[in-house]
């Protein structure tokens, strides 16, 4: 599992219910929907997901749902700005390593966090002691892992690569923005853009997660950060700011999609037999179940409006969806990706492309975990053509979808708007970071952490040690009783004695 994906995990600070201001839309279970599986969309297994079109998600909503996310939302034609007013375009993602050295300490920032491990009240003093520990513990292993992309992640040069051409963009567009980037993990830490924010005086800040689909996982994390770090600034109290939470149904971003898509079938000798097989980040079953995160419903909607593109292309091939990077004892959103290559190749398919989904940058689980371990599992899997559509990085139609989306939000910068699915909105409203977090993420304390060192009292993970001792234990006792020929089991005439 690479480190990268270990970010990808519970939170513990939950807002007050007077803030809840935003519709919670995707918090309504998919039992109460009825759909059909889209097109020829291929279910490997029995929890393949439901692909849902606008107008079939919001047949499901409850009129006063429904009511909300069809009001229209009136967006400026021109951007008010006035002549004092500084634009500064804030970029979030995970971060990585960038060289071999980095990857211990990377890590320790990781385990650091108490929302990746959680330890009891009593001894969260160990907290960093214990980073250290699990940090150096699992070095090597990673360092392998980046050794076989290339000695680093590249995350930064690409994210730095896509703010630069973002600017770019949007100046040719008549919006003279700064772009910064703001790392969850790593250098630039969102910490150090900030401070840049404040050295340069903007007094209009767009949000904008390098994340197609909101997750109080990924998103949610870094606006967490923020949510802090504004908290106790008087400069960012007083500066305007809105989020852009998701992007996922933008026409620019399903073209680009479609585009990579429709040139990396070309490249196979019989394109129209080829299994598009979208792999996107796990996240933990609870965090959809009990917390109402509108992750899987973004993403199946997100490959809905891909396939629908790419049918009006004529390209109607086979397709699924599985999730990877899955980590720790909890249940994850199901199907599994490396369980669903498996089943592919049992049931014949002997041509995959495989298009990671939810990364918009090459990184560890694109280079590492798809294009090694999942190729490798695939070709052993009976499957004989393997193809991998690149991540987005700075591709022209993505980047200028991109500089559009934070132009539209500048009227809401101070603000707050409804979604209109109709308009191809994002399922999740924009807003301020307070109010996402108090909409999306008000169920933090409850959820299940997917990495727990230890829980007391008597629950599931406490369940899984105390049956992974028993095991060991029996084992030991039935290699003592073999090699010295004594115990209860000899006895008991259960094993002979020796002679």
């Amino acid at each position: 599992m690479a480190a990268e994906s270990i970010a990808m995990l519970p939170y513990t600070i939950s807002s007050s219910d007077h803030h809840r201001l935003l519709p919670r839309v995707l918090s309504v279970s998919h039992s109460h929907c009825s759909a059909a599986l889209s097109r020829n969309c291929l279910s490997s297994s029995a929890q393949s997901s439901l692909l849902f079109s606008n107008h079939s998600l919001r047949k499901c909503l409850p009129p006063p749902l429904k009511a909300l996310v069809t009001a229209d939302t009136q967006i400026a034609n021109t951007t008010p700005l006035g002549v004092d007013d500084r634009v500064g375009v804030l970029l979030l993602n995970l971060g990585g390593p960038e060289t071999l050295d980095d990857v211990q300490p990377f890590l320790f920032n990781l385990f650091a966090d108490p929302d990746i491990i959680r330890l009891p009240r009593l001894f969260r003093f160990l907290q960093k002691p214990l980073a250290q520990f699990i940090s150096v513990l699992r070095a090597p292993k990673s360092k392998e892992g980046y050794a076989a992309i290339g000695g680093g992640s590249p995350l930064r040069t690409i994210t730095d690569a896509q703010a630069e051409e973002l600017r770019k963009s949007l100046w040719e567009k008549d919006v003279p923005a700064k772009v910064y980037v703001g790392m969850r993990y790593w250098h630039p830490f969102t910490e150090e853009a900030i401070e840049q924010i404040k050295r340069d005086g903007i007094t209009k800040l767009v949000v904008l997660p390098l994340y197609p689909q909101f997750s109080i996982s990924t998103s949610g994390s870094s606006l967490r950060l923020l949510e802090s770090i504004f908290r106790e600034d008087e400069y960012l109290v007083n500066m305007q700011h809105t989020v852009i939470p998701s992007w996922y149904q933008r026409e620019g971003y399903i073209t680009a999609m479609a585009n990579l898509i429709e040139k990396e079938l070309k490249r196979f000798d019989l394109p129209d037999k080829v299994m598009i097989f979208f792999s996107a980040h796990g996240v933990p079953l609870a965090y959809v179940e009990e917390a109402g995160d509108p992750y899987k419903a973004e993403m199946e909607e997100c490959i809905d409006l891909i396939m629908e593109e790419l049918e009006k292309r004529n390209i109607t091939n086979a397709y699924t969806l599985a999730y990877q990077s899955r980590v720790g004892p909890v249940e994850w959103l199901r199907p599994y990706t490396d369980e669903t290559i498996i089943e592919l190749g049992q049931k014949g398919v002997k041509s995959l492309l495989a298009v990671p989904i939810s990364f918009v940058s090459e990184h560890i689980e694109t280079l590492e975990e798809i294009d090694v371990e999942y190729k490798e599992l695939a070709l052993k899997s009976g499957i004989e053509i393997w193809g991998r559509v690149p991540a987005l990085g700075c591709e022209a139609t993505f980047i200028s979808d991109l500089a559009d989306a934070v132009i539209e939000s500048l009227p809401y910068v101070g603000a707050m708007a409804v979604s209109n699915l109709e308009a191809r909105q994002s399922l999740v409203p924009l807003g301020s970071v307070e109010e996402l977090l108090a909409a999306y993420d008000s169920q933090r304390r409850e959820l299940p952490p997917p990495v727990t060192v230890w829980e007391w009292g008597w629950t599931k993970s406490a369940e899984t040690w105390n049956g992974r001792a028993a095991m060991l234990a029996v084992v030991v006792l039935l290699v003592l009783e073999v090699t010295t020929g004594e115990g209860f089991l000899h006895q008991w005439g259960i094993l002979p004695l020796h002679p």
